[in-house]
C-alpha cells in the first residue's frame, strides 16, 4: 500500500484548496450535488458514452469531466493537477480493484478501511472484535440447512446464492469460487442498513473514543427475485432466489432500537482505530433484525453506500442533527471544508 507520507506530500501542495472527484456511478449524483451545496467544485470521471447522462442533471452533474475508456485506467496525474480529493464509493471500489491501494491521489478516508471491507475474513474479525452478533460462518462440510454463499467485492449482491447441503454446494459453486467464498447462516428477518458518519472534530453526534458519529439515514435494499419470489411461487414457479440489488427503499426504525444501533456504530468506529488507524466519514453496517428484535450484522461498507441516495435532501434522522437538508454527500463536502479551514485535512485523507 502507498505510504501515507506520499499522500501527505501531495496534499500539502494543494495548500488547503481542493476539488471533490469521483467516478460517475453509484452515489456520484448525490456527491456532486452535496459538494455544490457547500460551494466546492467537482470532477466526474466518466466512461466514454455515459457523459450525456450526467450532463442531463443540472444539480447532480460535476463541474468538469475527465473521460476514460476504462475505470481501471484511473487518471491520477490529471486529478492531482486539479487538486482533487477522491471520494470512494461501491462502484469505485469494484471497478478500480486492488489498484486502489496504491493510487497516487488523495482519497477521503483511511484507504486501509477498504482493505478490511474487501476481505470477508477481515470484516468478520472486525465485527467479532467489536462484539457484535453475526450470522454463524460454516465450512462446506458443516452445511446442514439453508446457508448464504457470498463472494468478495462490492458487487451489489450479484452472484450470491442459497444452498442447503454440502452436495448442493459442490454442484453449484465452481472450484475457483470456492477459494474466496464465505458461507453464512441464512437468517430470517428484516434487513436494515444504517448510514453512519464519523467525524473526529464535530461538536454534535453520538460520542465515541475518537470523535462523534451521526446517523444520517437507514434503508433497505430491493433485491431482484428475492423480493418478488412470492409472486413467482403463487404462479406455480420454483425459481432460485437471487440477491442482485436493483434499488433501495427508505426505512425508519422503531425508536426503541436506536440506542442499540448507535452502540453498534460506536463499537465499529472504536474498533477500527484499534485495527487499522480509524474509519473516517460515511460507513454502513448491514444488519438483519429477527422477530425477537435481535440485531445481527453481516457486512460493513467502509464508505458511502448507495442506500444514502434515497435521502438527497436529508433523512428522518439527519433532520434531528441539522436544521437544513443534509445528505451524506453534502456531509462529506462539509467535513472536508471544515478540515481545510482547521488545517487538518491530512487527518481525514489518505
Amino acid at each position: 500500500m502507498l505510504d501515507k507520507e506520499r499522500i501527505d506530500e501531495i496534499l500539502a501542495s494543494y495548500k488547503n484548496k481542493f476539488k471533490i472527484a469521483t467516478i460517475c456511478s453509484h452515489s456520484s449524483l448525490q456527491i456532486f450535488k452535496g459538494a455544490r451545496e457547500e460551494g466546492i467544485e467537482t470532477i466526474g470521471i466518466v466512461q466514454r458514452g455515459k457523459r450525456k447522462l450526467y450532463e442531463s442533471f443540472p444539480y447532480g452533474r460535476p463541474d468538469t469531466f475527465i473521460e476514460v475508456e476504462d475505470y481501471r485506467d484511473f487518471p491520477t496525474e490529471e486529478l492531482v493537477k486539479e487538486k482533487a480529493i477522491v471520494i470512494p464509493h461501491g462502484s469505485f471500489v469494484e471497478y478500480v480493484g486492488e489498484k486502489f491501494d496504491d493510487l497516487e491521489v488523495p482519497v477521503y478516508g483511511n484507504r486501509k478501511s477498504i482493505v478490511w471491507e474487501r476481505s470477508r475474513e477481515k470484516m468478520f474479525e472486525w465485527l467479532n472484535k467489536a462484539q457484535i452478533k453475526t450470522p454463524k460462518v460454516y465450512k462446506p462440510q458443516e452445511i446442514d440447512g439453508p446457508v448464504m454463499v457470498k463472494f468478495p467485492g462490492a458487487k451489489g449482491g450479484r452472484g450470491y446464492l442459497i444452498v442447503r447441503s454440502y452436495e448442493e454446494f459442490q454442484k453449484r459453486v465452481s472450484d475457483e469460487e470456492k477459494k474466496n467464498c464465505m458461507i453464512q447462516e441464512f437468517l430470517v428477518g428484516v434487513r436494515a442498513y444504517p448510514h453512519y458518519f464519523f467525524t473526529p472534530f464535530g461538536k454534535i453526534g453520538y460520542p465515541t473514543k475518537n470523535g462523534k458519529i451521526e446517523l444520517l439515514g437507514v434503508d433497505r435494499r430491493v433485491e431482484s427475485s428475492a423480493d418478488e419470489i412470492a409472486r413467482a411461487v403463487s404462479a406455480g414457479m420454483s425459481p432460485n432466489m437471487s440477491f442482485t440489488v436493483i434499488g433501495n427503499e427508505p426505512l425508519v426504525l422503531r425508536e426503541s432500537l436506536l440506542s442499540e444501533y448507535m452502540e453498534i456504530g460506536r463499537r465499529i468506529s472504536d474498533t477500527s482505530f484499534e485495527l487499522f488507524g480509524g474509519l473516517f466519514g460515511p460507513y454502513c453496517i448491514e444488519t438483519i433484525i429477527t422477530e425477537d428484535l435481535q440485531i445481527y450484522a453481516f457486512e460493513i461498507s467502509a464508505r458511502i453506500v448507495a442506500g444514502t441516495n434515497v435521502y438527497p435532501e436529508g433523512s428522518p434522522y439527519s433532520t434531528y442533527f441539522y436544521d437544513q437538508p443534509m445528505s451524506a454527500g453534502r456531509r462529506i463536502a462539509r467535513e472536508l471544508k471544515m478540515a481545510a479551514k482547521l488545517k487538518r485535512l491530512k487527518e481525514l485523507v489518505y
